[in-house]
């Protein structure tokens, strides 16, 4: 116990003995300061000196643009042009995404690459046989709120809802003989138009130019965007004066009758409707005659 007490003791007194830190001139052996100090002191200020330190440091990095600096350290300019970037591209990709599936089906209305739907008869006759007595045709809440809520809506636009879609009218591009009609079994979704050469072709109703470009098969080939899902195509033109993007109005001359592209017997107006992406025929809806 006494030897314990002993080094205790002189770990102690190594401590607290005190030192002199003496500055002297070189020269002169003049005493500029002197410090009184001792192994305890010594070892309380540099610890406090480090920590310091390590705190400062620490700050600057987290809370200072200094931290930019550092090698390997990502900037918050770096961070927010890669996101930029990020929404950037992925914008692009939706769009050339939405431009392909357009492109398709703009081909498969230059190539009449049309797949008829399969129409089950029985599943057409079994509903048939389905007796309206076995439907419930009592109103419930949901349907009732539904109509009351149209029926305000409808009370303040009713003249313009009601002639909206009836003002909607097709006009014939052109008018002549129909050397081929529309037939799905041959799968020629048109209708030819005999018609002489370089006669104006006019716009079927009002729409926007989607497509005006040259074909080897089908020649100047035009195709315009209506309301209501509509598309209109005319092909084998001896020349085009619309471009695409353009905007038309119904009865506006968008080009002239020939006989371009290899798939053509002479001047006629290769006519074609598609609706919702479906070719309808166009005799139903326009008078082509003289």
């Amino acid at each position: 116990m006494n030897q314990k007490k002993t080094k205790k003791k002189k770990i102690t007194r190594k401590l607290l003995h005190k030192y002199r830190l003496v500055i002297l001139n070189e020269d002169t052996f003049e005493e500029r300061l002197s410090f009184k100090l001792n192994r305890l002191n010594v070892f309380v200020v540099l610890s406090l000196l480090t920590i310091f330190l390590i705190t400062g440091t620490t700050l600057l990095i987290a809370y200072t643009p200094l931290r930019e600096y550092i090698p390997g350290y990502s900037s918050s300019t770096l961070k927010k042009s890669a996101t930029e970037l990020h929404f950037r591209t992925d914008s692009i990709q939706q769009v050339l995404h939405e431009n392909e599936q357009f492109y398709a089906s703009i081909k498969k209305v230059l190539e009449g690459d049309v797949s008829t739907p399969n129409i089950n008869k029985d599943s057409i006759i079994a509903a048939t046989k389905y007796e309206a007595s076995q439907v419930d045709l009592n109103p419930t809440r949901a349907d009732s709120l539904l109509r009351e809520k149209v029926d305000k809506e409808d009370k303040y636009n009713l003249f313009e809802s009601a002639t909206t879609a009836a003002n909607f009218v097709l006009f014939p591009p052109v008018s002549g003989e129909i050397s081929e009609s529309y037939s799905v079994k041959d799968k020629h979704y048109a209708v030819d138009i005999v018609v002489a050469k370089d006669t104006p072709i006019k716009a079927t109703a009002d729409g926007r130019v989607i497509f005006a470009e040259w074909t080897s098969q089908t020649g100047f080939v035009l195709i315009l965007e209506h309301s209501y899902g509509l598309i209109s195509v005319y092909k084998h033109n001896a020349s085009i004066t619309k471009d695409q993007g353009d905007l038309v109005k119904a009865g506006e001359v968008i080009a002239t009758a020939g006989d371009s592209g290899e798939f053509t017997t002479g001047p006629h107006l290769h006519f074609e409707l598609w609706s919702d992406g479906y070719p309808i025929n166009p005799i139903n809806f326009i008078d082509f005659k003289p």
